[in-house]
């Protein structure tokens, strides 16, 4: 695939990631629980996929049994966790915090890509890396205003939102040695939903899915905001650098704050607007990095 296709798909499916605001308020607003949106969101995601991958080529489903290690990583260490840290950070905290705490995930991705898959740590990524943070900062609203205080545990859950939502970058990459995307994508979200079922008490809300709205919502969280964008960001991790796609991924604050400002009204200050052109700025910046660096990291990865 071409790096720019990769880019492409790496940012489209950070843009659905940051409509799925839209569903979930809903969720909620219908009487869910953040716990079974979580579990909603596996289930749907999964059932979506396996049709998709037996209509499209149902070998793709063929896994072997030692490989399911990948799987618990991307789907259980990563995106379970991941969505249990940000829903408790956003209750011990605010969302605002938990939020730009997530967003260290880049932070993560690039050091753990540096030891484990021989990434070259340019000036490039430590450059688009400082400025995304701070581009996050301002659009989520903790810069300018740094009055803000959290607790050490809320502090703790943030960053470990980060960790786990990074880690979905170094298991799929392995898994992607051995693995088609959309088999990887799949299994993540099966792999989930199995962990995560029986903690949610979603039986306890079974005539809240009479409602025909529950069902657009859940169509539009497992599929628009889940199923897609998960197959473009491993279909793009496929082809560029852990750390590049997941520093183009924080378009997803972005997007959710023009969501908020055309769908629900909520005004953008000057100082959002800002912020939303650093992180366009460091989508840049990392796009361009030289064709030498890429040949040294493909290398390095072909000598593992």
């Amino acid at each position: 695939m071409d790096n720019k296709l990769a880019l492409l798909l790496i940012g489209t499916g950070a843009s659905l990631w940051g409509i799925i605001g839209l569903f979930v308020t809903s969720l909620y607003e219908m009487g869910f629980s953040p716990i079974q949106v979580v579990t909603i969101r596996a289930l749907s995601a999964t059932l979506f996929l396996v049709l998709y991958i037996i209509f499209k080529n149902r070998q793709l489903l063929k896994i072997k049994v030692t490989d399911s290690k990948y799987f618990i990583g991307t789907g259980i260490f990563s995106f379970v966790l991941f969505n249990w840290c940000v829903f408790s950070a956003i209750k011990e905290t605010s969302i605002s915090v938990a939020t730009i705490l997530l967003y260290t995930a880049p932070a993560f991705v690039t050091i753990f890509s540096r030891f484990i898959f021989k990434e070259l740590l340019t000036t490039r990524k430590i450059l688009a890396l400082l400025i995304t943070f701070i581009g996050c900062s301002f659009v989520i609203g903790i810069l300018p205003n740094t009055n803000e205080s959290i607790s050490l545990y809320g502090l703790i859950l943030g960053l470990g939102s980060g960790l786990f939502y990074a880690l979905y970058s170094i298991f799929g990459k392995f898994a992607l040695r051995k693995y088609n995307s959309l088999t990887v994508t799949a299994y993540t979200f099966l792999f989930a939903a199995i962990a995560v079922t029986p903690f949610s008490g979603l039986w306890l809300v079974v005539p809240l899915f009479a409602d025909i709205k529950v069902w657009v919502y859940i169509i539009g969280l497992g599929f628009l905001s889940t199923m897609l964008p998960f197959i473009f960001y491993t279909k793009g991790l496929n082809t560029i650098e852990s750390s590049q796609a997941s520093i183009i991924a924080t378009i997803e604050p972005v997007v959710a704050s023009l969501v908020g400002f055309l769908i629900f009204h909520e005004k953008l200050n000057v100082w959002q607007y800002f912020g939303i052109f650093l992180v366009i700025a460091a989508v840049i910046i990392v796009q361009e990095t030289s064709k030498k660096t890429k040949k040294s990291v493909i290398s390095n990865e072909l000598s593992l």
